[in-house]
C-alpha cells in the first residue's frame, strides 16, 4: 500500500471536508482567489465555456467550481435512443453487472446491494449495467440526467471520504461502497434507474436540484426521503445535482433495456450528453 493511500485510512475524513468546506465558501478575496489560482495553475481549465469567463469574478472558491457553461456549450445526443453521458470527466468502468457485483478496479469489486445501500432496490439491476464516471477538479461539476425520470426516493449513506482518484480506486477494497454518498432512485419508461453521487476526501457537498444540498451534514444513519407522489420529473439532459470539487456519479440499469457502446475504456474522457449507451426497443 502507497503512504498516500495508507494516509486515507488515518486522516480524519470528515473534519478535513469541514475545513474545505469553510474554505471553500470563504469570499475573502485574497483567499478565494489563491485557491482559484492553484486550480488554474494545476488543471487544464477550459474558461472559455463557461457562463462567467473570468474565474476571479466570482465571490468564492465553490462559486467558481460549480460554475454554470455557456448555452449550448454542451448538447444532448440528438439520437432520441441515447442514454447520456451524466457528466464531464473520465470513464472510471464500465460494463455488465454481472449476479449482482459491480467491477471497480483489477482485483477490486462490489456488490450493488452495497452501493444502493438496500438489498431490495439493488435486484432489478442484478444482471444490468452500469457506468462510473470520475470527475477532476478541471471538470464541469454538474449532474445531468442519462434518461428522462420522476423521481421516487433518495438515501443518504453515511461511510468515509476516500479520495476516488484511480490510484485509490485500484488499492482501498469496494470504495464506492464504502464512502458517503446519495443515492437517487428513478422511475423510468423502461423501469427503475439509480444515479449515485458518491463523496470523496475534501468534496464538500452534493446538491440537487429537488432540495438543495445534501451533503454536508454527514449522515451517521441512513436518511431515506420519499418522493412518490411529489411529481418531480427531470427531463433527459437536464440539470439534477452537482458536486463541490471532485468526485464520481455511477449510473445503474437494469438488464436488457439498454446497450452499452464500444469504446467505454478505463480513463476516457467524456462530456455531460454524449451517448453512452442506446436504448432497446421491440
Amino acid at each position: 500500500m502507497s503512504p498516500g493511500v495508507f494516509a486515507q485510512y488515518v486522516l480524519p475524513h470528515r473534519l478535513l471536508s469541514r475545513l474545505a468546506y469553510a474554505a471553500a465558501r470563504s469570499e475573502v478575496r485574497w483567499w478565494k482567489n489563491l485557491l482559484i489560482r492553484q486550480v488554474l495553475t494545476h488543471f487544464d481549465v477550459n474558461m472559455d465555456e463557461a457562463q462567467q469567463s473570468d474565474p476571479f469574478a466570482f465571490p468564492s472558491f465553490n462559486t467558481f467550481f460549480t460554475r454554470a457553461l455557456k448555452p449550448g456549450a454542451r448538447q444532448a445526443d440528438a439520437n432520441p435512443d441515447a442514454l447520456l453521458m451524466p457528466s464531464d470527466g473520465r470513464i472510471s468502468q464500465a460494463g455488465r453487472i454481472k449476479d449482482g457485483r459491480i467491477f471497480q478496479a483489477k482485483g477490486q469489486d462490489y456488490t450493488a446491494a452495497e452501493l444502493l445501500g438496500d438489498e431490495a432496490a439493488a435486484i432489478p439491476f442484478r444482471d444490468g449495467e452500469f457506468l462510473n464516471i470520475y470527475l477532476a477538479p478541471r471538470d464541469y461539476h454538474r449532474v445531468h440526467m442519462p434518461w428522462t425520470g420522476t423521481l421516487r426516493e433518495t438515501l443518504h449513506v453515511p461511510g468515509r471520504l476516500f479520495s476516488v482518484s484511480p490510484t485509490t480506486a485500484a488499492a482501498v477494497p469496494r470504495l464506492f461502497a464504502r464512502n458517503e454518498r446519495l443515492v437517487c432512485h428513478f422511475d423510468c419508461d423502461f423501469g427503475p434507474m439509480a444515479v449515485v453521487m458518491v463523496g470523496a476526501m475534501l468534496v464538500s457537498g452534493v446538491e440537487t436540484v429537488w432540495n438543495g444540498v445534501n451533503i454536508p451534514k454527514y449522515a451517521n444513519q441512513p436518511l431515506r426521503r420519499d418522493f412518490r407522489g411529489q411529481n418531480i420529473v427531470l427531463e433527459r439532459f437536464a440539470e439534477m445535482a452537482r458536486f463541490n470539487y471532485g468526485s464520481t456519479v455511477i449510473v445503474l440499469l437494469p438488464q436488457g433495456i439498454a446497450s452499452l457502446d464500444d469504446g467505454l475504456e478505463h480513463r476516457r474522457p467524456v462530456n455531460v450528453g454524449e451517448r453512452f449507451a442506446r436504448r432497446a426497443t421491440g
